[in-house]
């Protein structure tokens, strides 16, 4: 008898492509910085993640996700991977 095959749910996938993203600002107290956010759209909206960063984070992340054509987010350690290159290349 084989064991069956697992079940794939939207829990169970761990690394996801980025579809779309907006970056947002939301004012705090008078005299304060602010709040920077990111939000990912992943898979075509099957999920979608808010990453609060700082205003340094915001400009680099925007310079590196306008030059990157593929862009994976790892759901499970909120890690955003940048480009997909062949060994040797």
């Amino acid at each position: 008898m084989s064991s069956p095959t697992p079940r794939v749910t939207d829990d169970s996938i761990k690394v996801r492509q980025l579809s779309h993203y907006q970056f947002s600002w939301t004012a705090s107290e008078s005299g304060g910085l602010g709040t920077w956010t990111l939000q990912l759209v992943l898979d075509q909206g099957a999920w979608e993640e808010v990453l609060a960063i700082d205003a340094d984070d915001a400009d680099n992340l925007q310079d590196v996700l306008r030059s990157t054509e593929t862009v994976f987010y790892d759901v499970q350690r909120r890690v955003l991977m940048f480009g997909v290159t062949r060994p040797g290349e």
